[in-house]
């Protein structure tokens, strides 16, 4: 993996990056994955870190690939 070619703050497919709780956004189009809720769409689990999401899984509002999610800032 390439560093250079990820935004500050992206995924970019590093789970050493996150946390169980971690939540992250979506670049395009800003939808938020927070483990707590898990994804309907998909019929992700509540409580399914996004480390543990399978690898075909994509945003559920614009399809946006995984590995360019953001990490969120979180207190």
């Amino acid at each position: 993996m390439r560093e250079d070619i990820f935004f500050s703050g992206s995924y970019g497919g590093d789970n050493s990056k996150l946390r169980d709780d971690s939540k992250l956004e979506c670049k395009i189009c800003w939808y938020v994955y927070d483990p707590a809720a898990g994804d309907d769409y998909w019929h992700v689990a509540p409580g399914t870190p996004f480390s543990q999401l399978p690898a075909q899984w994509t945003c559920p509002e614009c399809d946006g690939n995984k590995d360019d999610f953001l990490l969120v800032d979180t207190p």
